[in-house]
């Protein structure tokens, strides 16, 4: 490198990484379309990994967090689970993680749906 003006991407990240962890704005974007486009086997199918509907850290073992869940508690307690999840995320996503907060809160209300509906809770079912 001649000039900081002729310096590659890869220069630039090389040099962020001596100052304690700080990242560019191009080490963050690369990061973000690796985790967007990372593909992981779900359920049977091909799915992409994301943050909202399947956290790699939720997916460790053949069976999801969630679905362990739902299995150790009762319909009322799971129901309350759901309700009290979405609520979180609602509750906090102007301080914390913003728009994917609120896609979390979605999908823990779609889940609650699709539930309630599976095991006549209220009803709904003919």
């Amino acid at each position: 490198m001649t000039s900081i003006n002729d310096a590659t991407p890869d220069e630039w990240d090389a040099i962020a990484k001596k100052f304690n962890g700080y990242k560019t704005d191009g080490q963050e974007a690369r990061e973000a379309r690796r985790r967007e486009t990372q593909i992981e086997k779900v359920n049977g199918k091909l799915d992409t990994y994301n943050n909202v509907n399947h956290p790699s850290h939720y997916n460790q073992g053949q069976t999801e967090c969630i679905d362990a869940i739902e299995a150790m508690l009762s319909v009322e307690e799971y129901i309350g689970y759901l309700r009290g999840n979405s609520m979180k995320y609602r509750w906090r996503f102007r301080y914390k993680n913003g728009l994917e907060d609120l896609n979390k809160a979605q999908w823990y209300e779609k889940r609650l749906t699709k539930f309630m509906e599976a095991h006549d809770v209220l009803g709904q079912k003919d």
